[in-house]
């Protein structure tokens, strides 16, 4: 096995002396080096490639970075959705949260050895994680197989984490939810995820905001819009309405005589906060015009005798339009 070893080096170390196989290697990694590939060359089989890549990241990989704070690791990042009102990202908020998230194990204090016992110094690594071998014109560092990297052996371990040094617990936090924020935002609490490993740095929580469907406002960014229906003769006379707004109040909508359906209006300043800013969207209201339905007789007469009355000046719109379809026709009637 030694003898094997030591051919694989020698191998590694004739591509680090030729500058196309190592140009190779920098390109396609271990694959130019497999049966069938290009570039590899005599002598670099597949059973070759995994032996070749592991040599490789020991010495360039620099994968014995692991293992050499005796087995310290960061905890995991956590993360947590929370649905909110459009209110409540008009307004700002702070929501207090439950999560259960692994925290240090008090017995141990995230040792992992049973209280009153002390993780003993890996004597094979001497607490590095790692070990060293020498082999032809190379020193080689691995993972100790001994403590599998933590520098440490627990020969005691703690009941109530089994070893681990951490336990779950339910944690309650305060979140601090800013004016503006946007369906998505994403907040960050800084070393509230779980707790590191052997005494590593805790990881983070992130908290993905969602905001829910409203009744009445659409967002677009920081403007709000929504839809008012008025009646055709509020159309056509003019008036005004009330519309809510977003803070809770109220505001009036002057509509002008002859408002078409479909046509919006700007109210400024209305709007939602900008997110980390003073500024404020606007809110645009757009009128629908309602047709009448289940009409009295006596509406129905009316309305046909405005019909009767009706000209180009009070509909221009429509007259122009059959004004268009009638030269349309009569210029095919002309060209057969």
């Amino acid at each position: 096995a030694s003898e094997m070893k030591f051919k694989e080096i020698n191998e590694a170390y004739e591509v680090l002396k030729d500058g196309d196989k190592r140009a190779a290697y920098d390109r396609f990694g271990h694959a130019a080096f497999e049966q069938g590939a290009g570039g590899g060359g005599p002598g670099f089989g597949a059973g070759f490639a995994s032996s070749f890549s592991d040599i490789f990241e020991d010495l360039f990989g620099m994968a014995g970075q692991r293992g050499r704070s005796g087995g310290r690791e960061r905890g995991a990042d956590l993360r947590y959705n929370m649905e909110i009102t459009l209110e409540e990202a008009f307004q700002g908020k702070t929501a207090q949260i439950e999560i259960p998230v692994s925290v240090t194990c008090e017995p141990c204090s995230g040792t992992g050895a049973k209280a009153g016992t002390k993780p003993k110094t890996c004597s094979m690594c001497g607490g590095a994680g790692r070990v060293r071998q020498a082999q032809g014109f190379f020193t080689l560092e691995r993972t100790c197989p001994g403590c599998q990297g933590r520098g440490q052996m627990i020969e005691d371990a703690c009941p109530s984490c089994t070893g681990t040094g951490r336990v779950t617990r339910e944690r309650t936090l305060s979140v601090n939810i800013p004016q503006g924020v946007e369906d998505g935002t994403r907040i960050r609490l800084a070393g509230e995820g779980e707790a590191g490993i052997r005494g590593g740095p805790p990881g983070d929580l992130y908290i993905f905001l969602s905001l829910s469907t409203h009744q009445f406002f659409q967002r677009d960014g920081a403007d709000l819009h929504c839809r008012v229906p008025i009646s055709m003769v509020t159309a056509a006379l003019g008036g005004e309405f009330e519309v809510p707004t977003i803070d809770k109040g109220q505001t009036k909508v002057k509509v002008p005589a002859g408002t078409q359906s479909g046509r919006r209006f700007r109210i400024a300043s209305k709007g939602m906060p900008v997110l980390r800013s003073r500024q404020t969207g606007d809110m645009y209201v757009q009128v629908v015009v309602e047709t009448p339905q289940n009409l009295t007789k006596k509406q129905q007469e009316l309305l046909a005798e405005f019909e009767k009355l009706s000209s180009g000046a009070t509909q221009p719109e429509a007259a122009g339009f059959f004004t268009k379809v009638k030269d349309f026709f009569g210029s095919r009637a002309s060209q057969q």
